[in-house]
């Protein structure tokens, strides 16, 4: 049986799963696509070909291995884009949650079906009709959970909005330890650079106390002041909104020291060895095209409990 334990973004890594490109359908129609960065690279003729997809999945397998992380895929399925495991479900201390995921993409946790049955069922939590919540938009910070969502009439509104006002209660109910903290979350399903598809778009805490952030991505100011007097505004960097659509805020930590970027994320790459992280450097921007990156391609089950 898989053991589950999720209490921060950073502590070492044991067993994950990691999406696969195998099948993922091709490049879909604009009606098919689901998020403004996929928008912006079918209309550029420069969405990304399955080829170029597996072989950067190859590269993060490969870190994973230098560092003796346990690695689960999906089953494959023909015709479906696997590749952002993180939004089929998340785990949060011993309990994994099933998203309520847009009709686009309801079929992937098919694909998890056999990683389930290895977990405890009494660990595994189907969300009520009314709750939605995608594995992108929590945050999990040991005493704090972070969730970013939309408002009702903003849910409704942007097919980029997939976690709604109900999942703080749900949340804050299942985990009552736990400080809840709500972030809405600007959203445009026509521009990358207005819209934040999830929380961990525009703010990832890192292991040594440092957060990454994109300000103009929360609706609220007052948000900033609480993730301030949390973290430290001398412990940010901020990322502006280029970056924010090129997916900066969404690297992935091993460790709290070792962390994996973008090759091409240069500024923020420079500033974290120089605050002394170790800096694995894969390349994903072909992924990076579909709105998300290392983050969102993985979903942790396991990290070592402190």
């Amino acid at each position: 049986m898989i053991t589950l334990s999720v209490n921060n973004e950073f502590s070492r890594l044991r067993k994950v799963i990691l999406g696969i490109g195998d099948d993922f359908g091709g490049c879909p129609d604009i009606e098919g696509a689901y998020d403004p960065r996929s928008k912006e690279h079918i209309l550029a003729n420069t969405f990304p070909v399955e080829s170029d997809i597996n072989s950067e999945l190859t590269e993060l397998v490969n870190v994973f291995k230098k560092y003796q992380v346990d690695i689960f895929r999906p089953k494959n399925l023909k015709n479906c884009n696997q590749i952002f495991a993180r939004d089929v479900g998340f785990v949060i201390e011993d309990q994994f949650f099933v998203s309520n995921m847009i009709k686009n993409r309801s079929l992937e946790i098919i694909g998890l079906e056999s990683i389930l049955s290895q977990i405890e069922i009494s660990s595994i939590n189907y969300l009520p009709d009314n709750i939605f919540i995608e594995g992108g938009d929590v945050v999990v910070s040991d005493n704090y959970l972070f969730v970013g969502f939309s408002n009702d009439t903003e849910f409704n509104q942007f097919q980029v909005s997939r976690t709604n006002r109900n999942a703080i209660d749900y949340l804050s109910a299942k985990f009552p330890n736990k400080k809840v903290i709500g972030f809405e979350l600007n959203k445009s399903d026509t521009s990358s650079l207005q819209s934040c598809l999830h929380l961990d778009c525009c703010f990832q805490p890192l292991g040594l106390g440092h957060i990454l952030i994109h300000e103009d991505g929360f609706k609220f100011k007052n948000d900033l002041k609480i993730i301030n007097d949390i973290f430290g505004k001398q412990n940010t960097i901020n990322i502006n909104k280029q970056e924010m659509s090129n997916m900066f805020a969404n690297i992935f930590s091993i460790d709290k020291n070792i962390v994996i970027s973008e090759k091409k994320f240069q500024r923020t790459n420079t500033f974290l060895l120089e605050k002394g992280y170790v800096v694995e450097q894969v390349k994903f921007s072909e992924i990076s095209k579909m709105g998300g990156l290392f983050r969102c391609a993985t979903l942790p089950l396991m990290r070592d409990y402190e």
